[in-house]
């Protein structure tokens, strides 16, 4: 891993932090950062020390999408094939919740990157940009999964052919994302979700296994599923603690076993 790229951090609850770490060129994607957040991800998913995973930025931007002048001669459909599909896929198959910590401007891929994670928070001042088709191109790493089923096919339409900014607070009443904050209480904020969800029980993966195959399944598929994780659910340390806690008026104290 590119220790310049990508940051990662864990702490004592279990919060794993990967920070993109390219701020002088809003933290675009170059061969290291692509290669850092693949390594970053696989340690996240190794390591049972992780119980939540936030990604965010360093500086002003939170990700510019592609730095177009990295490129090389590498066509830009091996790029995608290379390295977003796989990072998009990571996230998605993780099973820890992933926050994205939306601090600045998204733009691009770097907007999918965010919409790919479990929660986003975004700063007052962060925005979304759908830049794709200002240049050409055409919206990738799971844009075109994404952007329809969270804000309808119309407006998916428009914000990918116009590619008009779009404001933390348009973002949230899009359904965008979760939570804005003011700059000011940003990393407060963050650091309250991480820790609510690195001290979440062991049912949160399939919780998070559930919604995503919902989006796609039947729904006798769903129940079956659904019913099938209830089983193991129920026969791990923390549902027996989680179900005490509850009689016994108190706050769970979750071990992820």
């Amino acid at each position: 891993m590119s220790e310049t790229a990508v940051r990662c951090a864990l702490d004592g609850e279990g919060v794993f932090r990967i920070t993109l770490n390219r701020p002088e060129r809003l933290n675009a994607f170059n061969q290291a950062q692509h290669e850092g957040l693949i390594a970053a991800l696989q340690q996240a998913e190794r390591d049972p020390a992780v119980r939540c995973v936030v990604i965010t930025g360093e500086g002003r931007a939170f990700c510019a999408g592609q730095d177009l002048q990295s490129i090389g001669d590498m066509p830009i459909g091996d790029l995608v094939r290379r390295y977003y599909n796989r990072w998009i896929a990571q996230i998605r198959s993780l099973e820890k919740p992933v926050l994205a910590a939306v601090n600045g401007v998204a733009a691009g891929a770097g907007v999918s990157l965010a919409l790919a994670c479990d929660l986003i928070v975004m700063a007052e001042s962060a925005a979304f940009i759908q830049a794709f088709a200002r240049i050409g191109l055409v919206p990738d790493s799971g844009a075109s999964y994404f952007l329809p089923r969270l804000v309808g096919y119309h407006k998916a339409m428009e914000l990918a052919l116009f590619g008009d900014r779009v404001s933390a607070a348009e973002a949230l009443s899009l359904g965008l994302c979760n939570r804005v904050v003011p700059d000011d209480q940003f990393e407060p904020a963050v650091a309250e979700w991480a820790g609510w969800l690195a001290r979440g029980p062991r049912a949160v993966g399939w919780i998070k296994r559930q919604l995503n195959r919902g989006l796609e399944r039947s729904l006798d598929e769903v129940l079956a599923l659904e019913a099938y994780h209830q089983e193991i659910a129920a026969a791990t340390e923390d549902a027996r603690e989680g179900i005490r806690a509850f009689v016994e008026r108190r706050e769970p104290r979750f071990t992820g076993r």
